[in-house]
């Protein structure tokens, strides 16, 4: 699966809540690296530390020039966390996970292979779609 990610968030005990575009959110806790890494020991700093958040294109998370941590870290060494927002992603996540255009998806929900309510909802202007509807669609994702 890819593991593109989307939002980070600094928590207490140098922690960080990381949520993937595949509707995941984990928990990844930096005081391992922190206290064994000369570079993360920076991070002890709480005003760099909360400085966080995702590089372009969401690769990893950064702070600064220096230090980094790549998506593929953050999503294999850390705890997955129940949120009613699991199993959730944007059309635009799952368009380019599965290799699709956003108009293939619209014409799914005209057509009834994706209900909405059940499959897809929109939030304002953004349409959000179940992994699970995605898959059951249009198979294993292309990007891994």
């Amino acid at each position: 699966m890819f593991h593109k990610i989307k939002n980070v968030t600094p928590l207490k005990d140098f922690k960080l809540s990381i949520q993937f575009a595949e509707g995941i959110t984990k928990i990844y806790d930096m005081k391992k690296l922190i206290e064994n890494n000369k570079i993360f020991a920076e991070l002890k700093d709480m005003n760099l530390f909360n400085s966080v958040e995702v590089d372009i294109g969401g690769y990893g998370v950064i702070w600064n020039d220096d230090i980094d941590i790549s998506c593929d870290e953050l999503f294999e060494n850390s705890k997955k966390i129940d949120t009613p927002f699991d199993g959730l992603m944007a059309f635009s996540d799952a368009t380019d996970i599965w290799g699709l255009n956003e108009s293939t998806l619209r014409k799914a929900i005209i057509y009834g292979k994706l209900i909405n309510g059940i499959d897809v909802c929109k939030f304002g202007k953004q349409w959000v779609v179940s992994i699970n509807a995605m898959k059951r669609e249009y198979g294993i994702p292309l990007k891994k």
